[in-house]
This record gives C-alpha cells, structure tokens and sequence, in this order.
C-alpha cells in the first residue's frame, strides 16, 4: 500500500513508521523546508509523564501515554528515563496535596531525599512527588533522529510542498497537519503555548522538575549544554506571534522561584506556538473517504503520538471506518 502523510511534525513521523513496520510504502510531504521548521512540536517540553499528566487530564491520557515509555527508547536514543519531580514553594504546600489526589505511581519524599535525587535543590522545598517511572527528552533531537530512523525504513520525505490532502497521491492519505487543517475540521481549537530556552550553568537538573503554583504552574527540562526548558503556559488563541511580556515575566518568575540562579541566566530564545485541540482535549483519529488524520494532541505530542501513530496505521493498513464518540472507547483500548 502506498501512504501519503502531509506534516513531518511528531505525528506524521511517528505515523510512518508505523506505517512503514506494517509493510506500507510511505511519502512525506513536509511544507517547511526542514524538519521542525513549522512543527509546534519544536516548541515542546518532551515530558513522557503520563501520571504528571493525569492531574489535569482524563484517564485515557495516562492509559495511552504508558505506550510512549516503551515506544521512544525503542525506535530512537536520547530518552532519559530518570522520572518527574514535582515541588511546591512552602506557602503553597496543599498544592502538593491537591496534585496528589489528582494522579497515581508516585513516591512522597522529603527534603533529604529530594537533594539525593536533585542536590543543587538542597533545603529548598521541605516535600514533593518523585514519578520515578517518567522520563523525558530533548523535542528537537528526538524530531530529527525520528526523521533519520524513517528514512531508514524506506520512508521518503519532501520539504517544501504544500499539499491538498483530497489531490495527494497514494492509496491513502494520513492528514498530520495539526492546526494547519482547522478549515476541514470545524470543531479544531487552537492553544497558544510559550516557552523559554535558559542557558546557565548555575545549576544542574537530572529531570524535569514541576513546580506548582495556583496561577502559574510551570515545567523546567534540562537539554544538553546548560539549557532548560521553560514553560507551561495554555492561552486560548489561535495566533502564533511572539511570547508575551507578561508570560515572559511569569516563566522567568517561576523558573527564580525554583532556583534563584535561574535570575542570571541567559535568554537563549523564546518561542510561541499554537497546539491543535478539540473540545475535550483528547485526540481522535478521522476518516474521509481515502483521507486518515491524526490531530488534537493538545499538550501531548510526544507523550500520546505513538499511541495514535498505531490506531492510524492500523485503520490505513486495514482501511477500516474511524470512531469518535460512540466508540471511542474501544478506539484507545
């Protein structure tokens, strides 16, 4: 069977070589000229937290994004399995508490504990949550060494083209575009998120660490070379644009909140990006005629696009109807 898949961001690729390990011959066709150029994927934190992820989202979030654990490691190098760590400043300390009531597979631990596991936050928070069964890595690493390993499998991919999903070529077309494709998804959402990258080498972060607050909670992942990920913001907007003042001024905020070293390191880029969701904020895969689509990963790109990947491929290998709500259920069994 030949599939095309339009968008090279984190669900395309994934869907490939899904695609391709089931024996399809498969086509990307990428509008940017490279891989991450127009991907909101390339904003992303790279969390692999299913548990983390449950406080705010439904079940089936953390059902399907257990399959990402076993996934990523599997197809590309770079995932450190080293877990979640989540903390709240003093005053906020029932924070802790309501997150814990939220989720499941997580550790209370003390502060002697949490300067075993993190020590440059040594007599900072006096309690947190260890989810020692997450783990994370670098979006934009994973994105290329994805692209690399689909290509190893025989999938093509074409930067530059913009292409109609009802006129692309193939037996069946996977539609990966996100919020690229809201004109034939009506009931399509976008989300605005911003992000810092810091660079500092003040401090030394072994996992991501969440830090709760009740109006700005907000994520740090470390990179490579000095650099931590900032972000969490959710804006109900469709415009991209540039990061805000007032959300740059809450992530440097939150990040000196965690540590105060995090006050003199450098702004190597800020980024804002619009997520693609459907009401409910979970993912569906569609069907038209010979047209697949895999899209609303809201916040979840990479914890939940394996899990799509393999519902997509299948449906395509098979050239079975989609369900939504009525069977939905058995969709993301």
């Amino acid at each position: 069977m030949r599939v095309t898949i339009i968008g090279a961001g984190v669900a395309g690729l994934t869907a490939a070589i899904e695609l391709a390990g089931r024996g399809a011959k498969v086509e990307i066709l990428e509008r940017g000229a490279e891989i991450g150029e127009r991907a909101c994927s390339w904003a992303a934190g790279g969390m692999l937290a299913p548990w983390c992820e449950r406080e705010s989202a439904e079940p089936v979030v953390a059902e399907l994004g257990q399959q990402a654990l076993d996934w990523w490691p599997r197809h590309i190098d770079g995932v450190t399995p080293n877990g979640t760590l989540v903390v709240a400043p003093r005053r906020d300390a029932a924070e802790l508490t309501r997150f814990a009531a939220r989720t499941e597979r997580f550790d209370w631990i003390d502060g002697d504990a949490m300067a075993g596991l993190e020590p440059d936050l040594a007599g900072r928070f006096d309690r947190g949550l260890f989810f020692r069964e997450e783990a994370h890595l670098d979006p934009r690493r994973a994105l290329a060494a994805l692209a690399a390993r689909a290509m190893e499998v025989g999938v093509t991919i074409r930067f530059g083209v913009e292409a109609d999903p009802e006129a692309a070529p193939g037996d069946a077309v996977l539609d990966c575009r996100g919020f690229a494709a809201r004109g034939e998804t009506p009931d399509l959402r976008g989300v605005r998120g911003e992000m810092l990258l810091l660079r500092t080498q003040e401090i030394t972060l072994s996992r991501p660490v969440r830090l709760l607050h009740p109006r700005i909670p907000l994520y740090i992942v470390p990179r490579a070379d000095g650099l931590f990920m900032v972000g969490a913001t959710m804006i109900e907007s469709a415009a991209r644009g540039r990061v805000t003042a007032r959300s740059a001024v809450e992530l440097i905020n939150g990040a000196y909140a965690l540590h105060p070293a995090f006050g003199e390191a450098e702004i190597v880029e800020a980024r804002a990006d619009v997520r693609p969701a459907f009401p409910d904020n979970l993912p569906r895969v569609t069907r038209r005629g010979r047209v697949f689509s895999i899209n609303g990963l809201y916040r979840h790109g990479f914890l939940l696009s394996p899990a799509m990947a393999r519902q997509a491929a299948e449906a395509v290998m098979t050239q079975s109807e989609t369900h939504d709500e009525a069977d939905r259920e058995r969709l993301t069994a």
